[in-house]
């Protein structure tokens, strides 16, 4: 099959790519929001194929993975036809979340593929087909060593997410245990004066084995779908504390990590990891079978496979 997809998010995407289909990313000048082609800091298969907008329509496009309302016209422009196609809705609803409606909720000929369950259960999705498929990651392999008595976290923009992502509550963490944040635009947490370790915007593998150096990996996210960076940490071998908010809960068994949203029993909780390293080290193997029994590579792409063949 050939499918057209945005680079939006680059860890899905690099899930996403691994299929067994020829995958055509958009490519426009400067790279662009709507062409930014491939990754620069993932390692993509040759599948992947960067194709400038204005030569799409010679593409033989077999169907179009959406991932923003703009692109349905995007993709009905520069292919100059129409295309079966399927939208993946990454984030949680936005404002009046009770009474959120989905761009595509008057639509019924297209199908809305939420990536969590607390996504498809919180949008007002209205006459729109859904279907959940959840997240799967590569598998980094098992890299923790815990060395480091100091917990991870990653994040991107933690100075414009700030309550979104929790990162304002990231100084009452960092009195119980040192914290190293990593992600894009972390620097200006130093720029602020704030007393963390940053490593901004590291390639993909590298960034792992930094993080799996962590003795802990702290998610202090209030209102995401489920961060994929938590399904490495846990991938990688790391114990978890989270915030109990949107999907974490259901992705983190108790043997795993602690999850509460008392913010005193997640800093008790950090603490106590970064003073018991086999503690962590248990926790750690616990949430790396967790995650991988839910959330592999195979079961993800077999879900999609699904999907697409009906599509």
């Amino acid at each position: 099959m050939r499918i057209l997809i945005w680079h939006v998010h680059g860890s899905w995407t690099s899930a996403f790519i691994r299929g067994s289909h020829d995958y055509l990313l958009p490519l426009v000048p400067g790279r662009g929001p709507d062409g930014r082609g491939r990754a620069a800091t993932f390692d993509w298969p040759g599948s992947a194929r960067e194709v400038p907008w204005d030569r799409l329509r010679h593409e033989p496009v077999d169907v179009v993975v959406y991932q923003r309302p703009h692109e349905i016209d995007l993709a009905r422009e520069w292919l100059g036809r129409e295309v079966p196609g399927v939208y993946v809705e990454h984030n949680t609803p936005a404002g009046d979340v009770p009474r959120t409606r989905h761009p595509l909720a008057g639509r019924s000929d297209v199908t809305l593929v939420h990536v969590t369950n607390f996504n498809e259960l919180y949008w007002d999705n209205g006459r729109a087909p859904t279907r959940v498929i959840e997240h799967g990651i590569p598998d980094p392999g098992h890299l923790y060593t815990g060395e480091l008595p100091r917990a991870g976290v990653v994040v991107n923009e933690p100075v414009r997410r700030t309550r979104v992502a929790g990162t304002d509550l990231l100084p009452r963490f960092a009195e119980r245990v040192p914290l190293d944040v990593f992600g894009m635009k972390v620097a200006e947490l130093t720029a602020a004066g704030l007393p963390y370790g940053t490593h901004e915007d590291l390639p993909q593998h590298v960034m792992h084995a930094e993080l799996a150096r962590r003795r802990v990996y702290l998610h202090p996210y209030r209102w995401t779908s489920l961060g994929l960076a938590l399904i490495e940490a846990m991938t990688l071998g790391m114990p978890v504390v989270a915030l109990a908010a949107t999907e974490a809960i259901e992705a983190v068994p108790p043997e795993a990590g602690v999850l509460s949203t008392k913010v005193n029993v997640l800093a008790d909780a950090l603490h106590a990891y970064a003073e018991d390293p086999e503690t962590a080290r248990q926790a750690g193997k616990a949430a790396r079978a967790a995650a991988l029994a839910r959330y592999g590579l195979g079961r993800f792409l077999a879900d999609w496979d699904r999907l697409l063949s009906e599509v």
